[in-house]
């Protein structure tokens, strides 16, 4: 990266917008090549004038994602437009990052089916590397990319505690969990999610891992109907639940609220777990309220200092994370 000097082109918030850019990447710099992470969060809105989310992904060639939050009903629309091209703008000349290696969307807060539109229909995936595995992620069609980058530290966390265990993924998404839980010597895996799409994902994940048959289940199913339907069946030493915030879908009946619901869908969970297993509880809900009084028996620990990565630190609310276990099991 080139060293940061004044372009008499920009204004002086965009000049102090590509300072920050370089200070972050200074501040990053040693840590990411120590820890061997490709994948990463440059920048989240450190300047309120610039409310963009930068990452980073490195695989064949190096990718910038950004995601402009959208701005409030007061900030005039053509000032914010504006913006927008100026930040686009530094962070290309910041990172010398080609146009067509650059993707830009808006995350809008979205209810409803809305949240699950497709964007696009390209069907164009990468490769990159996160943890030793390799992952497919798509720029244009999707709002996310189908790699969390927050959960890094919560991946590598369940690869450790998947060994000789069967593992559980609910709310699977694109598979990217299971993949660390194989890894890390599951003695098999299950995914579980309402989509077709991410499901084939998943196993194009899997596939590209090195990791396949039958020891490695892909279930498409609403995930709390599932739990209710095998309750009384299998039961998993290490799970993964991370549902969303909030959804509801043609393939479900009525709407699923994390806060409303987490009670009754960690319970329904717990009751799969092997007498001395482990749930991995995650969301994203920002004033998220663990209703521990409702959950009687369990022992419940706030990880999510612990799974917090360092390119994410300026977000300290990016998601929440609990390891739970029965009370009367040991640690």
């Amino acid at each position: 990266m080139t060293a940061p000097t004044h372009n008499p082109a920009h204004s002086a918030s965009a000049q102090m917008f590509a300072n920050r850019l370089h200070k972050n990447l200074r501040h990053l710099g040693r840590w990411l090549k120590r820890e061997h992470i490709h994948c990463y969060r440059l920048y989240d809105a450190d300047i309120p004038e610039y409310a963009v989310a930068v990452d980073v992904y490195q695989g064949e060639q190096r990718w910038v994602h950004i995601q402009e939050y959208e701005a409030p009903r007061h900030v005039d629309a053509a000032k914010a437009q504006a913006r927008l091209r100026e930040a686009v703008a530094v962070i290309r000349e910041t990172l010398e990052i080609p146009e067509q290696q650059l993707f830009l969307k808006v995350r809008r807060q979205q209810k409803g089916k809305a949240q699950y539109r497709k964007l696009g229909a390209h069907g164009q995936f990468h490769t990159v590397e996160e943890g030793g595995n390799r992952f497919l992620v798509n720029f244009t069609d999707y709002l996310d990319t189908g790699l969390f980058l927050d959960h890094r530290i919560t991946r590598g966390m369940l690869s450790e505690l998947a060994g000789d265990r069967h593992f559980l993924n609910l709310f699977a998404y694109t598979g990217s969990a299971t993949v660390y839980a194989a890894r890390g010597g599951a003695i098999s895996t299950t995914s579980v999610d309402m989509s077709r799409t991410y499901l084939d994902w998943a196993r194009r994940n899997m596939e590209l891992n090195g990791f396949g048959g039958r020891e490695h289940r892909l279930v498409q199913a609403n995930c709390l109907e599932w739990l209710e339907q095998n309750a009384d069946r299998r039961r998993f030493g290490l799970i993964f639940l991370d549902p969303p915030s909030f959804s509801t879908s043609k393939r479900m009946q009525g709407t699923f609220d994390v806060q409303r619901d987490h009670v009754r869908l960690i319970k329904a969970t717990v009751r799969l777990l092997e007498p001395d297993g482990v749930l991995i509880f995650s969301n994203n809900r920002r004033r998220f309220d663990m209703e521990r009084a409702a959950l009687e028996g369990l022992s419940i620990e706030d990880i999510s200092r612990a799974t917090l990565p360092r390119d994410f630190e300026r977000n300290p609310r990016i998601h929440n994370c609990w390891m739970i276990r029965r009370s009367d099991t040991p640690a």
